[in-house]
């Protein structure tokens, strides 16, 4: 894994090259050179090994996600919002896993660090709110709950809020 300074560095190393390219007359070779250094350009704000656990979630892999996450060894050299998505990745990994204590802290290092997506930020306050409910911390749990239900703007987690607060009523 490359930080993004130096995927920033190779992308105007590779960009000088296809201008270099045009010059000379070879218009196919600096076409294909743009296209390469805008992909690695790109991959400075979509890290594709983040993409790649999002995709192993969704498919319910969390055992391939664990692994593909963890390939980041230095999450504080990714930009601030993919250091938010690393956290809250590894907060639903470990949340799989049943250890709750440290996907606690996860969830709320991502929302620390600030997640870009206001759905992102309601799932991870509708997880944090599960966990402290688990702990029989009911007032604890419904602060989550009522911040997750602000986030939730389309509505996306209603059924899953209401859900979690039928069962804070057996608390």
């Amino acid at each position: 894994m490359f930080s993004y300074i130096t995927r920033i560095a190779l992308s105007v190393i590779v960009f000088g090259i296809a201008i270099y390219q045009f010059i000379e007359g070879e218009i196919g070779n600096g076409i294909f050179l743009i296209i390469l250094s805008l992909i690695v350009l790109v991959t400075v704000w979509f890290n594709e090994i983040i993409l790649f656990t999002f995709l192993s979630i969704r498919k319910g892999k969390f055992d391939k996600a664990a692994r593909r996450l963890h390939i980041i060894k230095d999450p504080t050299l990714l930009i601030k919002s993919q250091e938010a998505y690393y956290y809250f990745l590894d907060g639903l990994i470990l949340t799989n896993q049943s250890q709750m204590g440290k996907a606690d802290g996860m969830f709320k290092k991502a929302l620390n660090t600030g997640l870009a997506m206001k759905h992102d930020r309601a799932m991870a306050k509708l997880n944090l709110a599960a966990i402290a409910a688990g702990r029989r911390r009911k007032r604890e749990a419904l602060n989550w709950l009522n911040q997750a239900k602000k986030d939730d703007d389309k509505k996306i987690l209603s059924d899953q809020i209401k859900l979690l607060k039928q069962q804070m009523g057996r608390i």
